[in-house]
């Protein structure tokens, strides 16, 4: 049976049409690898790639984008709002069919190897491939970000795990990593442009600060909708589905006279995610997952 893997990299690029295009080039029609969409956004200054595909093509597609993301944005001249240490920023990879975790992490080896041997692009890796339990978090290994890490990536504790005790002056450097199951990206809008509500709510839901274990957040300013966001990374929907984190933010909103004004789902979910929510603000009872009538197409 074919063996498929769900990717969701990530590049520093939101903003210039043309580049986020001849980087997404590389993942297009190419046998044994889908592209399922790309994110561009321009505040964050970064894009979100979901691709899924055979392990062997979808490896060498995963490291022809990060070819050109390397060839193409500098870091030293990028800026937004997103979190970020390099150009091809991250490549996190989840098994989807017929793969087990295993396989996705020596995957993940093999890429940040690669990645490493063929761009001279040092590798921090993640997830389930982190050398430690510290680097098993994003946060803190893009602590102080491209610009301080820079600077620091000569310690020891800070230093890449492929790669000299440096970054690449350009392309700084690529977090890789395998995990379990894809993350959930959720902005929830609220109805202000006061960044300290929408900080001082994300310090309150994110796990490493006392809230949700597997939530990272962070408070963030679209300008072009001249509000703020709460930005959540949901590592395990099961564990801390959407709408509990929702009810809390919509709370502690309250407090402070705002409102939420919206909710953006970045990239795909698993269709159960949605599901619990209907369930939960329709109150719904005895529902079961046949009477939704899609799901009878994959018997056909």
């Amino acid at each position: 049976m074919n063996k498929f893997i769900h990717a969701v990299p990530n590049f520093s690029e939101g903003r210039r049409k043309e580049v986020i295009e001849t980087i997404v080039d590389q993942v297009r029609n190419i046998e044994g690898v889908k592209l399922i969409d790309y994110y561009p956004d321009p505040d964050f200054n970064r894009t979100v790639v979901e691709i899924i595909g055979k392990p062997s093509p979808l490896k060498e597609a995963l490291l022809n984008m990060a070819e050109k993301s390397f060839e193409l944005i500098n870091m030293e001249e990028q800026s937004g709002n997103h979190p970020r240490i390099g150009s091809q920023d991250t490549i996190p990879i989840f098994p989807l069919t017929n793969v087990t975790l295993e396989e996705c992490i020596e995957l993940a080896e093999e890429i940040g190897q690669e990645v490493y041997k063929r761009y001279k692009v040092p590798v921090y890796f993640s997830g389930e491939n982190a050398r430690n339990e510290k680097r098993e978090s994003l946060d803190y290994i893009r602590k102080g970000q491209f610009e301080s890490l820079m600077k620091l990536a000569h310690l020891p504790e800070r230093a890449p795990d492929i790669g000299p005790a440096a970054l690449h002056p350009t392309a700084g450097a690529t977090i890789v990593s395998a995990g379990g199951a894809g993350l959930v990206a959720v902005n929830v809008l609220l109805g202000t442009n006061d960044l300290n509500v929408a900080k001082t709510i994300a310090r309150m839901v994110r796990g490493p600060s006392g809230g949700f274990s597997t939530i990272r957040a962070i408070g963030l300013f679209f300008e072009e909708k001249n509000q703020v966001a709460v930005s959540m990374n949901m590592l395990d929907i099961g564990k801390t589905p959407i709408h509990r984190v929702f009810k809390v933010i919509e709370n502690e909103a309250g407090r402070y006279g705002v409102s939420v004004v919206a909710t953006q789902i970045i990239g795909t979910l698993p269709q159960e995610a949605l599901i619990s929510c209907a369930e939960f603000f329709l109150k719904l009872e005895h529902f079961n997952r046949d009477q939704i009538i899609e799901n009878h197409l994959v018997d056909l």
